[in-house]
């Protein structure tokens, strides 16, 4: 007898284990997210048990100023950190998949150093572009600059003949425009200046609170649910452009609202945050060899490890040298470099 009739049905019993697997996968990543969560906020300068911890975050109450340091300074910060993570692994994802190139992502086309530009202008030359109070002169000079990088990048592309590969060139040449222009400020900047400067480049979550955490967490939300109504499309995208358009996909339309979206979850991030690089390369890769190009669960898991790499990071920032919290981008620039030179080597072995 044929066994032809039986396939289909293997063929779902397979389908089925693949999404309990995805499934749980997301799950176990949620509870390690969960778990720095509450590490980050036990840790710090002043130690604070986890008994502790978990009784502020329940009840509302603690001993001496606990209560304090646990809801107005660590939890902001260590949400932050989960969250700055999730919108850097969301917009490397997509970036990669538009552009189909695997070392593309918000830090590579320039955005990233755009922003540090803007904050240089502030904290060196005292320019402030919005004319806000000086509290907010640097993070609102960060966000106006990644934006005006990739209002740059979007415009390029609707350009006749704008291919992905152009895309990404374009991005390394604004990259190296603005990382110049940084430089030219830093060779006039007395010292203190430089330090600021050199401090803001590393990334920190130290000067994080509530505000900048909610509108961080509500353009990540935004840009999640409309790249996850279109997951389809993106996971077409995939594809060479013309197989894409034969599935019915307007190509250009799609590069263009991912190049918006990506933009404008990463500047806020990075305004907020300063620059922390490579997480939007390694956090797509890692859920890529997961759960291969599909877009409901790549996008997820490249979210859900971009959190977990940063958060990570967070933690490893403050145990290094006890008392002192490091820049969390050198952490992530770190544990990021073997990661990129993989992909490098496994690239070179793919050809």
């Amino acid at each position: 007898m044929s066994d032809r009739p039986e396939t289909p049905v293997l063929d779902h019993a397979f389908y089925k284990i693949m999404l309990k697997r995805r499934t749980a996968l997301i799950a176990v990543l949620l509870g390690l997210a969960a778990l720095l969560l509450v590490l980050n906020i036990a840790l710090g300068s002043s130690p604070i048990s986890l008994g502790e911890v978990f009784r502020v975050l329940l009840t509302g109450t603690g001993r001496g100023n606990n209560l304090l340091i646990i809801r107005d300074i660590r939890l902001p910060m260590s949400l932050m950190a989960l969250a700055v993570g999730a919108a850097l692994g969301m917009g490397g994802c997509e970036i990669q998949t538009i552009l189909r190139n695997p070392i593309a992502s918000p830090f590579t086309l320039g955005i990233t150093n755009a922003a540090t530009f803007g904050a240089a202008l502030g904290l060196i030359l005292n320019t402030n572009v919005l004319k806000v109070s000086e509290s907010v002169m640097v993070t609102a000079n960060a966000f106006v600059f990644a934006l005006l990088a990739s209002v740059c990048i979007y415009a390029f592309s609707t350009r006749a003949g704008a291919g992905k590969g152009s895309i990404v060139l374009f991005g390394i040449a604004l990259n190296f425009f603005f990382t110049a222009l940084t430089m030219i400020l830093q060779y006039v900047s007395d010292s203190e200046d430089l330090k600021s400067l050199v401090f803001w480049n590393m990334g920190s979550l130290l000067k994080t609170n509530w505000t900048k955490l909610f509108i961080v967490l509500g353009a990540l939300l935004f840009c999640f649910i409309i790249f996850y109504k279109n997951a389809w499309k993106l996971t077409a995208m995939t594809l060479d452009d013309t197989k894409a358009k034969s599935l019915g996909v307007d190509v250009q339309k799609i590069r263009r609202m991912v190049i918006i979206l990506t933009s404008l979850v990463t500047a806020f991030a990075v305004s907020f945050v300063g620059s922390i690089g490579f997480v939007g390369i390694i956090a797509p890769h890692i859920a890529r060899q997961l759960v291969g190009e599909d877009q409901r669960y790549f996008l997820t898991l490249s979210a859900l490890i971009g959190a977990v790499v940063v958060a990570l990071s967070f933690t490893i920032s403050k145990i290094i040298i006890p008392g002192v919290v490091l820049p969390i981008g050198l952490v992530t620039a770190i544990v990021g470099i073997p990661v990129f030179l993989s992909i490098i080597f496994r690239e070179m072995e793919a050809m």
